[in-house]
């Protein structure tokens, strides 16, 4: 798409445009595979506003991105990838606000440590806490486990450092005045009659706890804050700089619950309590899930269990959470439980949570012939619709050949489903893409969404206008418009681009493809491998080759 690119006169941070960075930069944690022209690595934040600048001038496509551990390909793309995950600092915390500054690529689980030693915590609970940057959970909306009680990043955004398609930095604040900057202002002009579409017709699901595609236009017509527009917008209005975010008390008093079900329906029925029953997080790990994780050895759950409930519990009391837990374990029992499991301290608690990774390891390492791939991820049903959605995700897989692994968030109706495909047959990625187009029209038919935390990426913007009416995908744009009118913000996430394969771009496991430099392949299989996707990508390559 592009050709050689002169790097931008005023940029300070690392230019690399040889074949070795830009391969290491191809592909993230998705299935996905695009070869870069060019790769980005700002210093601070003034480098990102020339380096924006740039762009606009030379109409070249940007590609933020931090780890690279996002699932829908909204991290890999054409023209120049930003990596802003050395922007990583994270500064002193402002107890009397419950606030705390941060780089965009700065790592959660770091956060969450930095608020601890104040006796706060950054409440979200994301599976990739230990790798995933907060400027790339501010851009697809991201959650985890704990959405029962603390809902989606966007509720701890208190404030973002944009800098915006035409190279203008500014923060913006919720409560605080917008800045004048010539994005904003296209914007404004069309902001009524947003807001008078979104009270007319909302777009969203409803029922649907957890929602992150399109634009979250019925939250910013709501709360009036153009924070609930930015974050889940995945680098297609702004890059991100700088955010400021809210924290939580810790709570004085934890428990955890692992119940094992005979089926599907008796486990779906169980998590619809959960929030009910003050419970902060349930996540849900099916038959599919187990038998995966049972090659990794022994698990704490009768053989004849088809799905397991893992529960936290938080309180501010050891009374309190005494009743807490007696009352979900009666509350299961009677919904089927075959076993109910309660931990109160912290070390078996940390046991029966290792269960939900149980399997990571094990689907790393699979060979060609059960490939773990991230094609129908993300889905979110209105939570009563959720038995239904995991018979018709397992009935899919198997009709199109395809072994599955499913887990996910059961309390807000949200699954994870990784297909298991064996490359070695001809005809696996037709049948992985009627498989999506499937799997697309049973999360319609139940009133659900694609993307529950993931973001729309690549994979799933080709589906955008089936998922959503024609208006609502008619604002989308103009918001897009409004923000981007050059079109060099991610382009083709949200928006599939013309000529977009189906499922948004070439699939990196195609032997078709032409093959990356050694030390480029061998740094993206230890990423992979070891799930150590914050380390630095020219870092590895670097080391590969002085090895």
């Amino acid at each position: 798409m592009f050709g050689p690119i002169t790097p931008p006169p005023l940029f300070r941070g690392i230019w690399r445009d040889d074949l070795p960075a830009r391969s290491v930069y191809a592909e993230a944690a998705g299935i996905h595979q695009i070869m870069p022209t060019a790769i980005a690595v700002p210093t601070d934040a003034g480098d990102v506003s020339a380096l924006v600048h740039w762009a606009g001038e030379h109409r070249i496509a940007l590609t933020p991105r931090g780890s690279g551990s996002s699932m829908a390909g909204a991290a890999v793309g054409p023209g120049v990838i930003v990596d802003l995950s050395r922007l990583r600092t994270i500064g002193p915390i402002d107890v009397s606000t419950r606030t705390i500054l941060v780089g965009p690529g700065a790592i959660c689980a770091d956060v969450d440590a930095a608020a601890g030693r104040s006796g706060m915590r950054f409440p979200l609970d994301p599976s990739s806490a230990k790798f995933c940057t907060v400027g790339g959970m501010a851009a697809t909306n991201a959650a985890g486990g704990r959405t029962l009680r603390y809902g989606q990043m966007n509720a701890w955004v208190h404030g973002i450092e944009c800098v915006f398609a035409d190279g203008s930095r500014a923060w913006v604040r919720r409560g605080a005045p917008l800045p004048q900057v010539s994005p904003l202002t296209r914007l404004a002009s069309i902001a009524a009659s947003l807001r008078e579409a979104e009270h007319r017709a909302p777009t969203r699901h409803a029922g649907v706890r957890k929602e992150t595609s399109g634009y979250a236009l019925s939250a910013w017509a709501t709360s009036d804050s153009l924070i609930d527009l930015l974050v889940g917008s995945e680098g297609t209005l702004a890059l991100f700089t700088a955010l400021e975010l809210k924290l939580a008390p810790i709570p004085a008093e934890n428990a955890t619950v692992l119940a094992s079900f005979p089926s599907i329906d008796a486990a779906a029925t169980a998590a619809a309590m959960a929030a009910g029953l003050n419970a902060t997080a349930c996540e849900l790990l099916d038959q599919t899930f187990l038998q995966i994780a049972r090659r990794g050895g022994p698990l704490p759950v009768p053989d004849d269990a088809e799905a397991v409930l893992l529960v936290e519990l938080d309180a501010a009391t050891g009374e309190r959470l005494g009743e807490l837990t007696r009352a979900i374990s009666v509350a299961f029992g009677a919904a089927g439980a075959l076993r109910v499991e309660t931990a109160l301290d912290p070390a078996r608690a940390a046991k029966l949570w290792h269960l939900r990774h149980a399997a990571s390891p094990i689907l790393a390492a699979m060979s060609r012939a059960q490939i773990s791939m991230q094609v129908v991820e993300d889905g979110a049903v209105p939570p009563a619709c959720l038995p239904a959605y995991v018979r018709g995700l397992r009935a899919l897989l198997a009709q199109h050949g395809f072994g599955g692994v499913l887990f996910g968030h059961a309390g807000d109706g949200h699954m994870h489903a990784n297909a298991l495909v064996d490359t070695t047959k001809g005809g696996w990625q037709a049948r992985l893409e009627r498989l999506f187009g499937d799997v697309v029209e049973l999360t319609a038919s139940l009133g659900g969404t694609l993307a529950g935390e993931h973001g729309d990426g690549r994979l799933r913007a080709g589906a955008l206008e089936r998922m959503w009416p024609a208006d609502a995908v008619r604002r989308f744009k103009a918001v897009k418009e409004a923000f981007d009118p050059l079109g060099i913000l991610n382009p083709g996430v949200k928006f599939q681009a013309t000529g977009a394969p189906k499922l948004g771009a070439p699939i990196k496991y195609d032997t078709a493809l032409e093959s990356l430099p050694a030390a480029a392949r061998s740094a993206l299989d230890a990423i992979q491998h070891d799930r150590a996707w914050n380390r630095s990508r020219l870092d590895l390559l670097e080391g590969d080759s002085k090895s």
